[in-house]
């Protein structure tokens, strides 16, 4: 059984025990139970709306609502690393759906406060540098990059280190330095190759053909 299945269970143990047990004091963990439930689907759906936005880039007013039920829930339970990441979410669909970084900030820094799980972690320091590139703080920008590198590295996770080294080649283009920007995306090249991850070497092609254009810069 999953997670989610031995909460329902215990849940409908629970309801025996507060009607024909006499002991209604159950009821509290089996409500906390099934908060956590509808916490963790809550994330779910609106992750799977986010990849659908990023497929189509059609918005669907429901991700923000999965987003900012999930936070609600995960706070009011005290699940922090939960929490961390449904904020993640929300300060990400606020600026990646909505164009927003204005009220992704705040989002994207609680969850930077409340992360303690590293690929989380990386994700929202990846944000956090997207914010400071889009608001031309290269130095915050560049921290912000490098810290979600070394913290997927750490992980392990080839596809995401492949994916964390595009921001960086961006952003070293930017400054000028466009053999040491080719360099980082000929890594995330071999890297997203060997993992068989084709969305982060689509990413790749369109750097490469925004670097090409002369109109895009």
């Amino acid at each position: 059984m999953t997670s989610g299945d031995v909460r329902l269970a215990r849940a409908r143990e629970l309801y025996d025990r507060a009607t024909f047990g006499g002991d209604p004091s159950v009821l509290v963990t089996a409500q906390e139970d099934l908060d956590g439930v509808a916490a963790d689907l809550a994330l779910a759906r609106g992750r799977l709306l986010h990849a659908r936005f990023l497929a189509d880039r059609v918005e669907d007013p429901a991700e923000i609502r999965e987003f900012e039920t999930a936070a609600s829930l995960y706070e009011r339970l005290g699940n922090t690393e939960g929490e961390a990441e449904a904020r993640f979410w929300l300060g990400t669909c606020h600026q990646v759906v909505r164009g927003d970084g204005g009220s992704a900030l705040p989002e994207l820094e609680r969850a930077y406060e409340l992360a303690t799980d590293p690929l989380t972690r990386s994700y929202v320091a990846r944000h956090l540098g997207f914010h400071a590139f889009e608001q031309g703080d290269l130095a915050t920008a560049r921290s912000r990059f490098e810290e979600s590198l070394r913290l997927r590295r750490e992980v392990g996770h080839v596809a995401a280190i492949a994916a964390a080294l595009l921001p960086l080649a961006d952003l070293t283009a930017a400054t000028g330095d466009q053999a040491a920007a080719d360099s980082l995306l000929a890594e995330a090249e071999e890297l997203a190759t060997t993992d068989g991850a084709a969305g982060v070497l689509n990413w790749i092609a369109a750097i490469r053909a925004e670097w090409n254009d002369p109109t895009a810069r």
